[in-house]
């Protein structure tokens, strides 16, 4: 028999005092042993692994985990994490110890879009595409919240909503959208999480949008979260967000008054001490007794759900022989490798141990751990940086070479270092190697949240997309010896290399790469691993973004840009070449989906891992019906499929384009299914110049007429 989990929170919340029930609503709940409640810390992590709380397998960084364009794989990755975080759970409570990071609420994952390269969040995202962020949040949420009759953990879906910086001013910025924007961009992800993925959580938002604080919004939290969606978990705020109603925002005047409104709006959890003043509230007729036990029973059916109060939760028989296992390394190196995007390659990957006496390995980032981590990590019982996969990989027969470079620093940051002090020795190295691979990037001390040590500079943000002065400089100096340079970029977001592209014989982005990075790099030089990974954000030239707190879509993304990307969103190269054909479009069916097939073969001497892509473009359908063409993206990706082939091998990928591709939103926010003619493109790239000249091949091209 199915259980009512909601009738059983209120059948337990009717036995609360009010002042009980208000108590619960705190991230750290107090226990009320008179009930059976232990005490609860809603606040956990597990964005790319079971975070802040000791050893845990740590994968790729979710932007990196985006590159693998993979929804199978990364549902994998969530199931694991998951289990981790309920072994550690599992172990924790046995020993009373419920303190913070110690639960099974993990506030995971951020499906806000990656809109401006300079966020130093972004990391934390599947990148600048919804559709790609939408499929990729719902297998993160399943992943995490398993197939049981009691969740395996319970997922969040953040930050609700149009969030994505800056940093500096999140607790007191306004983020205007307009309605077009908002449904065609900023919530399609949060709408599937919802209806598609059943997250038990919503977490709202620091800032304002459209000039309500999204941890109070009525057309967040009610309009469209419960009214629409029908969404029927919790919401929690993020940590401190009520009180910046008060002293940011200045939209209540007390903490009273900003308890009251986010209580009235449907912030059912306070991450935060704004809701210690909530019976306050209560007393004073600001908010109702049935609001705080309506509030107190969504969160205890979430505890419910977890099967925090039964005795036959499959899930309480994992320990600490669950954590950080051979399978989950193994998976580690598997979406190491998977993440890697191949930029450029002009034949010299990949390098053959045969052939190479010396091997220099330079830069700031080869030897870090940190790049490895990226924000909100675990903590590995083994890390494999990226001198350590290179050296691993070259075997013994390879002499390696080694300097740092130059430090991994903003230069203005510390002005008593010596920036330049290692420059000399890089060139050295350079001038002694048959190969030179040059480590730069960036680590979440310089980008990530406001508020992490070491990045008050731009408080996370990036301030340039170029790579940092110093780094430039250790190129520049590095270059000059003429020894072939293959790039290695370990970073959470996109730079500009323009200016380094010219001098290097091959480029690879690696963001932060997770435990086995280092390894996973390691072996895709040498060519014991082939990169597959694919950009899921646009590489721009710096100076062609709009204003970073200017949330109009104009001019952003791959769907709105009016120039040139350096590389495009969707892009990457393998170390075969693989050849499409026969793309054909069947036809509409009853609920609107439509069946594509694509003929691809590998037609190198390597394995291949391929994205193929689809993108449509309703622009013929717009004019048709009346509409502003140009208002309208310039073409959206609209379904991928990760396919595997051997060398030579030949297949057919059949793909269901989802009914939702050939809806348009108009200027009030409302989704159409317009009738008429669709261009439908496919290939393994977006069907823009730039990527035909970078990858030498072209998209096939349909029509489909939608009645």
């Amino acid at each position: 028999m199915h259980r009512d989990f909601t009738k059983e929170a209120e059948a337990l919340v009717a036995q609360m005092t009010v002042k009980e029930a208000a108590e619960q609503l705190i991230y750290d709940a107090p226990a009320l042993e008179r009930l059976g409640i232990p005490a609860y810390n809603f606040w956990n992590e597990g964005l790319h692994g079971t975070a802040r709380t000791g050893t845990a397998t740590v994968f790729p960084q979710a932007i990196g985990l985006a590159a693998m364009f993979d929804c199978d794989l990364l549902q994998e990755i969530a199931d694991v994490i998951a289990t981790e975080t309920r072994a550690k759970y599992n172990e924790a409570s046995r020993r009373e110890d419920r303190g913070i990071y110690k639960g099974i609420t993990l506030w995971s994952p951020n499906i806000n879009l990656f809109r401006d390269a300079r966020w130093g969040r972004g990391q934390e995202t599947y990148g600048e595409d919804p559709y790609l962020t939408s499929r990729l949040g719902v297998s993160f949420i399943k992943g995490l919240q398993g197939e049981d009759k009691y969740l395996k953990t319970a997922a969040t879906a953040k930050h609700f909503a149009v969030h994505s910086g800056p940093e500096a001013v999140r607790h007191s910025f306004d983020a205007k959208a307009d309605a077009k924007d908002l449904e065609e961009t900023y919530l399609p992800a949060f709408r599937a999480a919802v209806c598609e993925g059943d997250v038990e959580t919503v977490m709202g938002a620091y800032n304002r949008t459209n000039g309500e604080p999204c941890c109070g919004s009525n057309f967040l939290l009610k309009e469209k979260l419960r009214d629409e969606w029908k969404f029927d978990g919790h919401v929690v705020s993020d940590y401190g967000a009520i009180l910046d109603f008060h002293e940011h925002h200045h939209v209540c005047e007390t903490a009273e008054d900003s308890a009251a409104k986010a209580l009235n709006a449907g912030c059912d959890l306070n991450a935060g001490r704004v809701y210690d003043h909530l019976y306050e509230a209560y007393e004073h007729g600001k908010v109702t007794e049935e609001q705080i036990r309506t509030a107190a029973v969504r969160v205890m059916r979430t505890r419910f759900r977890l099967g925090m109060f039964a005795d036959d939760c499959r899930y309480d028989a994992l320990g600490w022989q669950d954590v950080d296992t051979k399978e989950h390394r193994a998976l580690a190196y598997e979406a190491g490798c998977r993440s890697v995007v191949m930029l450029k390659n002009d034949g010299l990957l990949p390098l053959s141990a045969d052939k190479i006496k010396t091997i220099g390995v330079i830069g700031p980032t080869a030897a870090s751990v940190d790049v490895l981590n990226g924000n909100y990590n675990g903590t590995a019982s083994k890390y494999v940086t990226n001198l350590d996969g290179i050296r691993a990989a070259a075997g013994e027969n390879v002499r390696l070479l080694y300097s740092e470079g130059c430090h991994l620093f903003k230069d203005e940051v510390q002005p008593l270092a010596k920036p330049d002090d290692r420059i000399s020795e890089a060139v050295c190295v350079a001038e002694n190697s048959d190969v030179v691979v040059l480590c730069l990037g960036l680590d979440a001390s310089i980008e990530g949240e406001e508020g992490d040590a070491g990045n008050a500079f731009a408080a996370g943000d990036k301030e340039s997309l170029y790579l940092l002065k110093s780094q430039q400089r250790l190129f520049d100096a590095v270059s000059k010896t003429g020894t072939p340079i293959i790039l290695v970029i370990n970073t959470g977001s996109a730079m500009d290399v323009s200016k380094q592209e010219p001098s290097c014989s091959a480029i690879l982005q690696c963001w932060y790469s997770g435990e086995c990075g280092g390894e996973a790099l390691g072996d895709i030089i040498f060519g014991k691993s082939v990169p597959g990974g694919r950009l899921p954000v646009t590489v721009s030239y710096e100076g062609t973004l709009p204003e970073f707190t200017d949330y109009s879509m104009k001019g952003r993304t791959y769907r709105y840009m009016e120039g040139e990307a350096l590389y495009p969103f969707g892009y990457g190269l393998g170390y075969s070449k693989v050849a499409y054909d026969a793309f054909s479009i069947g036809e509409e069916a009853e609920d609107g989906t439509v069946k594509a097939r694509i003929s691809l073969k590998n037609e190198g001497s390597f394995p291949a891992e391929e994205t193929v892509q689809i993108y449509v473009c309703n622009h013929a359908a717009a004019e048709a019906n009346g509409w502003d063409s140009s208002a309208q993206p310039r073409y959206s990706l609209c379904a991928f499929k990760h396919v595997k082939l051997a060398a030579g091998e030949s297949t057919e990928a059949e793909i269901t384009i989802p009914a939702t591709a050939f809806e348009s939103v108009n200027t009030d926010g409302k989704r159409v299914r317009l009738s008429g003619s669709y261009t439908l493109f496919g290939g393994g790239q977006q069907p823009d110049a730039r990527s035909e000249t970078l990858t030498g091949r072209k998209c096939l091209k349909e029509e489909i007429v939608i009645k």
